[in-house]
């Protein structure tokens, strides 16, 4: 079937919407999917089965992020606000999807009419067993997906046996890598590890490399460990072109269970600040040296962050871009919905590391001072003179 030519933007899909010719009943944010029969059950289970050859084949514009894919939404906009789920886990099936910017949330079957721009379910069902039809060869040239819920490479245990076979930081090419980036508070750092020699797969048929590479514990709010991440290192060195990240694809990938939890610095209290990214944070305690602070790893991530019982104030680390604005309206509506004050921090860049590379540290505390409430900044900000 001949995908038509995209002419239309997210609004007025959201406007045609309205007309569309779908069955009726309670469907969520797609109307269309409401009292749905059982055939089309199964067509987005067993797309689901397939969700990563589905997603290189219409959401191409994306990528592999650890367990997910990522791209801008279901139009295949190049971005990283929606998250598609690859295998079934306790969070729920594969194929699941949701766009953290907009809250709209789905399937597979409302990937394929995004995508496609289609408008009656009989053409998205018509390309949906289109695509299942194909040879195997053609959608997806290694195992059925299906087979990987089995695999430990991305679980939780996976991700502590990586965690114990690496080192501290200290005088490592971690230590190098993050002072290049003008982070030199390294206190309270002890989530962090070095692997000199941590595996790299560019894609499912690629060849296996090795690279340095700093892992990251993504724990709970009891401490207990859910997952790691990992940042493949230049041994080279740091570069404006990749900033000290290793020359490859994807730098940065997440394993194990990462939704609600964050790799953490310092100990929680009654105050704590929440970002996206580990060099964002760290930057932020360049600043902020006793602030406890949370990575959420993701856009998506950080709108789901869980809540400490004692938390009353959740300042939230901004990053400039459509993806971290819709995690922040999320994580401001539910922090408030718990009773907890949220204060956004706004980055004068593009985010606070960027500011603290380009701008240093001086320029950091300035930005940020008038963002922080004063008794705050008496208690969080005095040690930086």
């Amino acid at each position: 079937m001949t995908k038509p030519t995209k002419h239309f933007t997210r609004s007025r899909l959201n406007e045609r919407r309205k007309f569309l010719i779908w069955p009726a009943g309670d469907g969520g944010p797609f109307p269309w999917r409401r009292t749905v029969p059982q055939n089309q059950h199964d067509l987005a289970r067993r797309l689901g089965q397939q969700a990563e050859a589905v997603c290189r084949h219409y959401l191409s514009n994306g990528r592999r992020q650890g367990n997910y894919w990522q791209i801008g939404d279901a139009q295949n906009t190049p971005g990283r606000s929606m998250y598609v789920r690859l295998n079934d886990s306790p969070k729920g099936p594969a194929g699941k999807w949701t766009d953290a910017a907009t809250g709209e949330h789905g399937d597979l079957l409302d990937v394929i009419r995004e995508s496609c721009g289609l408008i009656d379910f009989r053409d998205v069902a018509a390309e949906a067993r289109t695509f299942l039809s194909l040879p195997r060869s053609e959608q997806q040239p290694t195992a059925p997906m299906w087979t990987k819920t089995l695999a430990p490479s991305g679980s939780a245990e996976a991700a502590r046996r990586l965690i114990s076979m690496s080192q501290p930081i200290s005088r490592t090419l971690v230590e190098t890598y993050l002072r290049a980036r003008g982070i030199t508070a390294l206190h309270k750092t002890g989530c962090l590890r070095f692997h000199p020699h941590c595996y790299y797969r560019p894609d499912d048929n690629g060849p296996t490399e090795t690279w340095p590479a700093m892992i990251a514990a993504v724990t709970d709010l009891t401490g207990k460990l859910t997952g790691a991440h990992r940042t493949w290192l230049d041994p080279q060195g740091f570069s404006e072109a990749h900033l000290g990240r290793a020359p490859v694809d994807t730098p940065r990938r997440a394993m194990g269970e990462l939704l609600g939890h964050a790799v953490r610095f310092g100990v929680g209290c009654d105050v704590v600040v929440a970002g996206e990214g580990i060099e964002t944070m760290l930057s932020q305690r360049s600043a902020l040296p006793t602030m406890p602070a949370i990575a959420a790893l993701s856009a998506a991530h950080l709108s789901a962050i869980q809540f400490p019982c004692a938390l009353r104030r959740l300042y939230i680390a901004r990053d400039k871009d459509p993806a971290g604005d819709g995690a922040v309206a999320t994580l401001v509506i539910r922090a408030n919905s718990a009773g907890i004050e949220a204060k956004v921090l706004t980055p004068r860049l593009s985010d606070f590391n960027e500011d603290l590379r380009l701008l240093g540290l001086d320029a950091l505390r300035a930005i940020l001072r008038p963002q922080i409430a004063p008794h705050d900044v008496a208690r969080f900000m005095a040690l930086t003179g």
